[in-house]
Parts: C-alpha cells; sequence; structure tokens
C-alpha cells in the first residue's frame, strides 16, 4: 500500500506529459542527440574518468557482446562532446538517457553529476529505467563541454536475455521540461504499467487460488501460479537494487520461468481435461534438467543455453496452445475465435522478442512484451471467470430442475405406493370378504336349509326361508362377481311382483331393456335390492294401496320410481320421513351408492318413492 500512491501519481504524470503539447520550435530549441562517443573498457570501475588513456570511437547506442578477458565487473567509460544547447530564458538544461544497463556515473566537465546506485556487485540495475539529470549552468559551458559516462554491467553472453546487457544508448541533451515529458513517458510504459499490471496479476492469482480451492477446480490452481510468477518475475523491470549479485540474479531469472511454463502448459491441458501421468512426469522433470544443463554451462555461456531453453519451453507452449485451441474448435467454436486471436496477437509479440534478442532488430525504448503477456493472462482469467460463472448458472439451472424431477418422481412414488396400499388391502379385503361368504354359505346357510325342511312350524320355516334370503343375497354381495343389469332387473320383477300379489295389489311394471351388456356391481345390486325390498314392504304395510306402478329407465344413471295409490304418509309424520317406515335405511343405502333416494307422499296421494344411482 505505500507504493500504491507513487505509482499511481507517476502513471497520472506519466499521461499528462504523453498528452500534454511540448513547447515549440519558437519557444524552445529541439533537443540534441549525441551518438558519436570514444570508449574505454576497464575491468573494473574506476573513482574518476581517466586521464591519459587512449579511447577508442564508437557509435551510440552501444551493446556489449563481450567482456575484456576474465572481468567479473566490467565497466566502459564513454565521452562525449558537445556544445550546450539553445534553450529558452529561464529554463536548465537536462541530459536524458533512454537505456543503460545496469548502472552509471555521469561527469560534466569533470565534476560528478549523478550516480545511479551501486557501481560494485550487487549492482543497482537500471535497465527498465531511464536516466534524467539536470546540467548545471554552473558547471556548463557555452561550447567544449565533456560529458564522461561510467557504465557497469554485464556483456551479452552473461545475461539470460538481451534487455539486461550491459550498454548505453544515445544521450539526448536539450530543455529540462522537453526532456522531463520524453522521460516520464518511458517510465510509464516500461515500469509503471508493469507495476500496475503486477498488482492486476497478484489480485487475480489470489482471487483464483481462493475460487479453486472452494470448487476443486484444480485447473485454477496452474493459472494463478503463473499469474503470481509472472508478476514476481516483472519485479526485475522496478526493483533495481536486488541484494544478489549478476550472476546468481541472472540464473534466478532464467530458472524460474521453467516451473512457470510448465504450469502453463499444464493449465492449458486441465482445462482441455487432459490428464496423463508420464507428460506431468516429463514436464516437471525438466524444473531439474534445464536449471541443471544452465548451471553445466556456466555464466560464460548462460545467453546462448538461455535461449536454447526458452525455445523448448516456447515449442511447449504453443503445441499445448495448439491442442487447446483443437479443443475449443471441436467443442466450443466462440471460443476458438476468440482465444485464437489473442493467442495469434501473443504469438506475433513473442516473435518479435525472438528477433530483438537475435539481434535481429534494435532494442526498443518500451518493451511490449511487459505488458501483452499480462493483458493476454487477465484477458484468459476474465474468460475463465465468464466461463465458471456461465458454468455455474447452467449447473443451477440443471439443479433446479433435478429437485422438480425428484419432486415430481418423489410424488409418483408416493401416489403409486398409495394406489399399491390401496390395492393390496382391497385385494386383502377381497379375500377376507370371499372367506367370510363361503362360512356364511357353507355354515350359516346349511343350518338355515335344515331349518326349512325339518321345522314343523310354518311360521319358523317361512322365517328361515327369508333369512336364508338374505344370507344369499348378502353373499352374493359379499363375493363381489358384479351382476348383469337385464339379470338384476329381471329378478328385481319377479320378486316384487310375486310379494305384491300375494298381498292383492295389482301391479304395472315397465323397464327397458339396457341397450348393451351393462352389469352391476354386487354391492350396488344387493343394495338396490333391500332398497326396493323395504319400499314393498312398506307398500305392502302402510299405504293400503290397491295398485302400484314401478317404472325402471337406463341412461347415464339408473332410476327406479315407485308409485302407489294409497292413503300416503300421515299428517304426524310430515317431516319425519327419515324416522318411520325403513325411510332412513333406503336413504342411507342410495348414498353409500353414491345416489339418491327422494320420498313424495301426501295423505290421500300415496307415495312416490324415487331412487337413482349412477352406473
Amino acid at each position: 500500500m505505500p507504493r500504491l500512491f507513487p505509482v499511481l501519481s507517476r502513471l497520472l504524470l506519466g499521461l499528462w506529459f504523453a498528452l500534454s503539447p511540448s513547447a515549440s520550435p519558437a519557444q524552445q530549441a529541439l533537443p540534441v542527440s549525441l551518438r558519436d562517443a570514444l570508449s574505454l573498457t576497464l575491468a573494473a570501475p574506476t573513482p574518476a574518468p581517466p586521464d591519459g588513456a587512449v579511447f577508442t570511437p564508437v557509435k551510440l547506442p552501444d551493446e556489449w557482446v563481450a567482456a575484456p578477458g576474465d572481468a567479473r565487473e566490467p565497466a566502459r567509460w564513454y565521452r562525449l562532446a558537445f556544445d550546450a544547447p539553445a534553450v529558452a530564458p529561464g529554463t536548465l538544461t537536462g541530459a536524458y538517457i533512454p537505456r543503460v544497463c545496469s548502472n552509471l556515473e555521469v561527469y560534466l566537465n569533470g565534476q560528478l553529476l549523478h550516480r545511479g546506485g551501486n557501481m560494485r556487485e550487487p549492482l543497482t540495475r537500471n535497465c527498465y529505467a531511464s536516466q534524467l539529470l539536470t546540467l548545471p549552468g554552473a558547471v556548463l559551458l557555452p561550447t567544449g563541454n565533456r560529458l564522461d559516462i561510467q557504465v557497469v554491467g554485464q556483456p551479452l553472453s552473461r545475461v539470460s536475455a538481451r534487455q539486461r546487457a550491459g550498454g548505453l544508448s544515445e544521450v539526448i541533451v536539450g530543455a529540462l521540461p522537453v526532456l522531463a515529458a520524453m522521460h516520464e513517458s518511458q517510465l510509464l510504459w516500461n515500469v509503471t504499467l508493469a507495476q500496475v499490471m503486477a498488482a492486476m496479476l497478484v489480485m487475480i492469482g489470489v482471487i483464483l487460488l481462493a475460487l479453486a480451492w472452494v470448487r476443486r477446480l484444480h485447473y485454477l490452481v496452474y493459472f494463478a501460479v503463473v499469474a503470481i510468477g509472472w508478476a514476481l518475475l516483472s519485479a526485475r523491470t522496478w526493483w533495481r537494487s536486488v541484494p544478489l549479485d549478476s550472476a546468481t540474479l541472472e540464473l534466478l531469472v532464467c530458472v524460474a520461468f521453467v516451473p512457470l511454463a510448465v504450469c502453463g502448459v499444464l493449465f492449458l491441458l486441465r482445462y482441455c481435461r487432459v490428464r496423463r501421468r508420464w507428460l506431468d512426469v516429463l514436464l516437471w522433470s525438466q524444473c531439474l534438467v534445464l536449471p541443471l544443463a544452465l548451471w553445466l554451462a556456466g555464466p560464460e555461456r548462460l545467453f546462448a543455453t538461455a535461449t536454447a531453453c526458452y525455445t523448448v519451453l516456447a515449442f511447449e507452449v504453443f503445441a499445448a496452445i495448439g491442442y487447446f485451441l483443437a479443443h475449443a474448435w471441436r467443442v466450443r467454436r466462440e471460443e476458438f475465435w476468440l482465444l485464437g486471436s489473442t493467442f495469434a496477437f501473443v504469438a506475433l509479440m513473442v516473435g518479435l522478442e525472438i528477433a530483438i534478442q537475435d539481434r535481429l532488430l534494435q532494442l526498443p525504448q518500451m518493451h511490449l512484451v511487459h505488458f501483452v503477456i499480462p493483458l493476454l493472462l487477465c484477458a484468459l482469467a476474465f474468460r475463465l471467470v465468464q466461463t465458471f460463472a456461465l458454468t455455474l448458472a447452467s449447473a443451477e439451472g440443471a439443479r433446479q430442475q433435478l429437485e422438480q424431477r425428484v419432486q415430481q418422481i418423489s410424488a409418483d412414488i408416493e401416489r403409486n405406493f398409495a394406489h399399491l396400499a390401496e390395492v393390496r388391502v382391497e385385494q386383502v379385503a377381497e379375500k377376507e370378504r370371499k372367506r367370510i361368504a363361503a362360512d356364511l354359505h357353507d355354515d350359516l346357510g346349511a343350518k338355515l336349509l335344515t331349518i326349512v325342511h325339518t321345522s314343523d312350524n310354518d311360521r319358523i320355516s317361512t322365517l328361515a326361508r327369508e333369512a336364508l334370503e338374505e344370507m344369499r343375497l348378502s353373499v352374493r354381495g359379499i363375493a363381489g362377481k358384479p351382476v348383469q343389469l337385464a339379470d338384476a332387473l329381471a329378478d328385481w320383477r319377479a320378486e316384487t311382483v310375486s310379494r305384491l300379489g300375494e298381498a292383492g295389489i295389482e301391479i304395472d311394471w315397465s323397464s327397458v331393456e339396457p341397450p348393451e351388456q351393462r352389469t352391476l356391481a354386487a354391492r350396488s345390486y344387493v343394495q338396490t335390492t333391500r332398497v326396493l325390498r323395504e319400499a314393498t314392504s312398506n307398500l305392502i304395510k302402510h299405504s293400503g294401496a290397491s295398485r302400484a306402478v314401478i317404472s325402471c329407465t337406463i341412461a347415464d344413471d339408473f332410476r327406479l320410481v315407485i308409485r302407489d295409490n294409497g292413503r300416503g304418509i300421515p299428517l304426524e309424520l310430515d317431516g319425519k320421513l327419515d324416522r318411520g317406515h325403513g325411510m332412513a335405511s333406503m336413504k342411507h343405502r342410495a348414498k353409500q351408492m353414491h345416489g339418491q333416494c327422494l320420498v313424495e307422499s301426501g295423505p290421500g296421494y300415496g307415495t312416490v318413492i324415487r331412487l337413482t344411482l349412477p352406473l
């Protein structure tokens, strides 16, 4: 947090300098670029510019390809001659050095003006930061100025990348405000943006690690390691005073790329659901083999060995990217085009970086790869979070559908279980009814039949015969065998006509033959028979009628109407029909069959009984 405000202020200042217009040529003279210099290479830095030494002409920028002899701390002096540039009155004069690696001291006319930090191991490394210094008017001469610059660093063979090889760019002399704008712009692109990107990558890595821990997404662990690892490696662009000597630091930086690349390859493979034990072992073994190769090659051949290692790692990463894109083409076409274009741009940047390392291109003042790779990682992180969110939403929808399906299946199971239970109860009840019916028929029926045939008393014999008929009717109802409606009508007619005829009552029975073979449940047959018997008994015993009309109609339901010309129900029983003459019994039986039984009567008008039953 303490470094956050300087970083933001530098970022805003650099943007302001980059966007604000500089002084016009009429107000300010253009800066002068010094490219012709004299150089002197030494085995170690000296405390002051050497006098009397032989300098060699050199063109700036100058890159160190080799060191003198076995020097471990090579140094090189550069001597530049210039005249004071024309600047506006009241404007300071300055010198701007776009690149120096690793550190420098600047003398103007023999007087020390600027030192970038430690000039001996461990060196202060300013390879990515430009240098801006003020040329004081008390020391600056109108003409014939001598600028001596001592640079310390390592030659190209002892570093792992060309950007950190010793060297000096051209020196620009001019008005200090103009040079300050150039200086802030370069710091913005090379240092400040790298710091911002590093902070973003650390936050992204921490978030993805937490997400991987919560959701058990192991491939996110590899991506988080890549993000955090790249953020740590980018510290070399702004952490200038690392307490390590150059050889050790260069070796560690090169070695750190190996597990980083392995994690990148494993992330791409795991994202495609590829898991091969032998491949994992082969990849992780590089973390031992490649550092061992770098150590055996020695610091004098570090650049060549590091280039070979980077080539192997780049080949593996691009092979994994190719497999990843092929998988995306088969599974998610929209992801293929999005990530394919992103990886193509990264491949272009990597190609430019290879050309720079092979010295096919000059070193740029702004290193694009330092923030192109973080931007790629940020874009991939955004895509991963987006994919995770879509997958989570899809899983939530699937979970809700599954819950609804489970609830539906549970309801079906409960309903089926209830139905099976009802069927089972019905089966048990049916079995029990048949057993009771058999017992009644075999035991009670046999005894009643014996009484009918052996009794000398007519009344007892008649009662026994009636009980036997009632018992047979009950057995028929208990047995549960459906009855043909035509047969039921025939039985009811025969019994009713017989009983009314014996009582001397004229009967008019009318019924329509059923249009088709329709059946009546055994229980409905029994209950209807008892209702009809009860009505017939009331007609015989209480009505005093001489004539009865019975009609049966069959449609969607069964209707039975019984009329007589008797005296009707007495006034004292008006409103109390359910209390006498078996009316309550008939209505109760009709209700059990989900039907109804209505009684219409009045003194002197006879009685009408209407029975309606559903079929």
